[in-house]
């Protein structure tokens, strides 16, 4: 048995010891008192017997102690134990859930999830996820051992191929944009993060590489920079990748000490047909036109789309003016061949303006700016015209810009008036009505002539707003007069290609009748023959909607044209109007006279009236009497007048003499009869 230490028996001594030693004393004591004749040696050993009980009690106590002291902490220790076993396994369910959760994540995973095995030469694949296999159409087993680089073998040259190996072989990280082939032999690409993983002696045993397919991404990022540089009708160079060029060109000649031919091409009659025939149309006839334009050029060249109907071309090549002239007359040859859309023809024209470099300019906007104006002239001598920049070009461009911002100027201001010519009945000699012409007050420049500035508002726009306010203004014109008793008059108004497109065209001259009070019988419109013939079908429609309303339809600058007798007797008209240029030499050009005898006599077999314009001498009278027109306008009865003088000339009753045919009269001279 283990010793008692007796410094610990005193310290905590035990009640059943305590109760002994009490017990044992006060008994031995009470047997000493009853029996004095006990010696000491009996009380001795009573003492002894008491104080060994105690100690002996004492002993058993402290030793219980112990024993329940050391069961104590065996309990604790193993409930200890029992608590880091449990945390233990704890913590093992948790690293085996996470590991099968990142096993998941890695599996499910859209992205690519390679590993390759860095202790080993050629880095080989020791794992693929089924993201992999989905995005390249290989299985995990055709790939497991491969070598890294030799699933991009076609592109083992190619930078990226050649930056994965350099980080592979560096362990380090990154991100390469690589170019894969599927197992079906289909391209695409993607974007791979590598990273090394070290163990835990920072030795690295593997690679990780995540791929992402950025194929549509890349597809996209393409598209945007083809959008942001071509045409998306025709897919021609745009006005940035125009400069761009421009200025390489530049750069490049200045060092060849070598001209840059730039052409400015403007297409004529292309926003009749837009605005008639509709956009889906007018996009075909462009592309059609662009592809033969581009046709013209050579490989070197660049050929972009400028403008709704506008083309600028960079040659470098021609390096002669006669080589050029041959380009640009190539080019116009090809625009001008008529384009088929099922069963329609369709013909348009163009002009060119030519800059060079360096004598017209130095720069890309100067340039551009030089062959715009040349252009500009070119198509105010007629279709099919080409022109060379000069200097006086380049003024005449700045007159015309500001001519454009008063015209917009005047029209917010209401500068515009019209004047009115008198049309006179050669059966009778009256005036029977009279055309309504702009004129422009210009505050500053006075009275302008529309030649001035009709054409400009045409290509502007401008033409919309003037054309609505002369047949306001012409119609409550004509019924003040009326009003004023100046007989069954009717006035005359030309209507503009931008016009005629507009759908509302007749519903707008309805409401203008109405809110006027003019009998729609005395309003005339007057359009040119070629405005109806661009587009045949469309304009007996539109002819049909105005007809419908009671007004009267007139074709202007008859014999201008290319009408068609076909069409032209399927026209809802009432007259047609000879131009002024046959008018003007009857006299004189027998040709011009066969024309005109010609043109009225087929106006009146297809039961129509004839006016002639221009009519500005006796003799040119007397022609068109004997031939049997019906209406006159021009100089020699009256020049266009304001509408003050046009009253005036109704309250003289200004008319021509009756027309006798009886009386002979000597034709023309140099007129075939």
């Amino acid at each position: 048995m283990k010793l008692i230490d007796p410094s610990r028996l005193l310290a905590s001594v035990s009640p059943a010891a305590l109760l002994a030693l009490s017990s044992g004393f006060a008994g031995t004591g009470l047997l000493a008192m009853q029996q004095p004749s006990l010696n000491w040696v009996g009380v001795a050993i009573g003492v002894g017997l008491t104080v060994l009980v105690a100690f002996y009690l004492q002993a058993v106590v402290l030793h219980s102690r112990h024993a329940a002291d050391l069961i104590a902490a065996r309990t604790a220790d193993l409930a200890l134990a029992q608590q880091t076993l449990e945390y233990d396994q704890a913590m093992r369910h948790f690293s085996e859930q996470a590991l099968q959760l990142r096993d998941r994540a890695i599996e499910l995973s859209a992205n690519a999830i390679t590993i390759y095995d860095a202790a080993v030469a050629g880095f080989p694949v020791c794992y693929v996820n089924p993201a992999f296999e989905q995005m390249s159409g290989f299985c995990r087993s055709e790939v497991l051992g491969m070598a890294c680089c030799d699933l991009h073998a076609e592109q083992r040259e190619e930078s990226n191929v050649l930056a994965l190996r350099l980080l592979l072989d560096q362990k380090k990280s990154g991100n390469v944009m690589l170019q894969n082939r599927k197992k079906d032999g289909a391209t695409f690409w993607s974007e791979m993060h590598l990273a090394p993983i070290a163990n835990t002696s920072g030795v690295v045993t593997h690679f990780i590489a995540v791929q992402t397919d950025v194929t549509a991404l890349r597809s996209y990022q393409a598209q945007l920079a083809h959008t942001a540089h071509y045409d998306a009708l025709t897919g021609l160079a745009n006005r940035v990748l125009l400069r761009d060029r421009l200025e390489i060109a530049l750069q490049f000649a200045a060092r060849r000490k070598e001209p840059v031919w730039v052409l400015y091409l403007g297409l004529d009659r292309f926003r009749i047909i837009n605005e008639t025939m509709g956009h889906d149309v007018g996009d075909a006839v462009l592309k059609a036109l662009a592809a033969r334009v581009n046709a013209c050029a050579s490989i070197t060249d660049t050929v972009s789309r400028f403008g709704d109907d506008e083309f600028v071309l960079v040659l470098e090549e021609p390096g002669q003016e006669k080589a050029l002239i041959q380009i640009i007359e190539s080019i116009m040859a090809t625009v001008t061949q008529p384009i088929a859309l099922g069963e329609e023809k369709f013909f348009v024209g163009c002009g060119i303006g030519v800059a060079v470099y360096p004598a017209d300019g130095r720069d890309v906007e100067t340039l551009i700016k030089h062959a715009d104006s040349a252009m500009h002239v070119a198509r105010s001598r007629g279709p099919g015209q080409f022109h060379f920049f000069t200097p006086q070009m380049n003024q005449r461009a700045i007159d015309r810009a500001r001519l454009e911002a008063d015209l917009r100027t005047g029209i917010e201001q209401q500068q515009f008036i019209l004047h009115y010519q008198p049309q006179v009945d050669l059966h009778s000699g009256k005036v029977v009505g009279m055309e309504a012409l702009i004129r422009w007050q210009h505050p500053e420049r006075g009275c302008i002539s529309p030649i001035a500035f009709i054409g400009l508002a045409e290509e502007t726009g401008l033409i919309v707003p003037i054309g609505t306010w002369v047949i306001r203004t012409a119609c409550a014109q004509m019924k003040a007069w009326q009003d004023q008793g100046f007989g069954d008059l009717h006035v005359s108004v030309n209507i503009s290609a931008r016009q005629f497109s507009d759908e509302r065209l007749a519903s707008y001259i309805a409401s203008v009748l109405q809110e006027t009070g003019l009998a729609p019988e005395y309003f005339q419109l007057e359009l040119t023959e070629s405005l109806v013939m661009t587009d045949v079908e469309r304009g007996i429609g539109v002819l049909r909607e105005l007809k419908a309303l009671g007004v009267t339809l007139a074709v202007d600058d008859f014999g201008t044209g290319y009408s068609s007798l076909s069409y032209l007797k399927r026209l809802p008209i009432d007259i047609l109007k000879i131009d002024r240029s046959f008018v003007s030499d009857i006299t004189e050009s027998p040709d011009d006279a066969v024309i005109v005898k010609s043109i009225i006599s087929l106006a009146h077999s297809l039961r129509l009236r004839v006016v002639a314009e221009g009519v500005e001498t006796a003799e040119q009278l007397a022609f068109l009497q004997l031939n049997g027109c019906d209406e006159i306008q021009g100089y020699y009865f009256s020049r266009p007048v304001a509408d003050a003088e046009f009253s005036r000339l109704l309250q003289q009753k200004k008319s021509l003499p009756p027309y006798a045919p009886v009386l002979q009269i000597t034709p023309p001279r140099l007129v075939k009869v």
